[in-house]
């Protein structure tokens, strides 16, 4: 990927220099009906990222799977995850900008060191909002580090499109998993609401237990569409 020099930055807040020890952060799974939402932090300097990183978005699944196991077995990377619970997401409490700080900071807080340099991918229209309250969550658990945030920061940053890399393939992962424990009432596809099959393993699986799977956002438009279908048809069937 072709990375921002520090005086391309419009924002003013330069990215780390090729030789600088920082921080990229950002989450994958915002939007899916099925599974959590999955954050990751890559701690290195941008030159140990290898040079085919890029927006995971970009990448092929092979492609994505192989440069996250060279960045976890990497002696001069850092990497975490945090999830983010299909409970948490339902939670009425909350809402998604506020989670995506939440996923990216607790991701951050395992690995950060004091006086860091962070530079996110913004979940939020503001970016400088994104950056603050990134920065607050993180010193309330951990240290004290230094956010910008940008939209876009994937496909500029090397060490953000690492984390959307590692967040990808952990998220992916994830699913997976759900594939095997719900392999009776399955397939359950990619988890988003706009995959035929994902849709199909919810409607599947609420005419067969009368519930959602837990691994369902209920909050979610498509869950209350799966129910209220189910209760349609049980009406007419009555």
């Amino acid at each position: 990927m072709t990375a921002r020099e520090p005086d391309d930055d419009p924002t003013g807040d330069a990215g780390p220099a090729a030789d600088e020890t920082a921080l990229g952060t950002d989450e994958a799974g915002k939007g899916p009906v099925l599974g959590p939402m999955v954050a990751a932090a890559v701690r290195a300097s941008p030159a140990s990222i290898p040079d085919d990183v890029d927006d995971s978005k970009r990448l092929t699944p092979a492609a994505r799977t192989t440069l996250a196991a060279t960045l976890h077995d990497s002696p001069d990377v850092d990497v975490a995850v945090a999830a983010i619970s299909t409970d948490r997401i339902d939670d009425s409490e909350t809402d998604m900008n506020s989670l995506t700080v939440a996923a990216q900071a607790e991701a951050v807080a395992q690995i950060a060191r004091h006086g860091d340099r962070v530079v996110a991918d913004a979940g939020d229209v503001s970016e400088s909002r994104f950056a603050r309250r990134v920065g607050d969550r993180v010193a309330s658990d951990g240290p004290s580090v230094e956010v910008h945030a940008e939209h876009g920061a994937d496909e500029v940053y090397p060490l953000v499109a690492a984390a959307s890399i590692v967040a990808k393939v952990e998220r992916d992962n994830r699913i997976e998993a759900l594939e095997a424990d719900y392999a009776d009432h399955g397939p359950i596809g990619s988890g988003y609401p706009s995959d035929p099959t994902t849709r199909e393993f919810l409607s599947r699986y609420v005419a067969e237990t009368g519930e959602l799977p837990d691994c369902a956002r209920a909050s979610w438009a498509t869950s209350e569409t799966v129910l209220a279908a189910a209760e349609q048809s049980g009406l007419s069937e009555f």
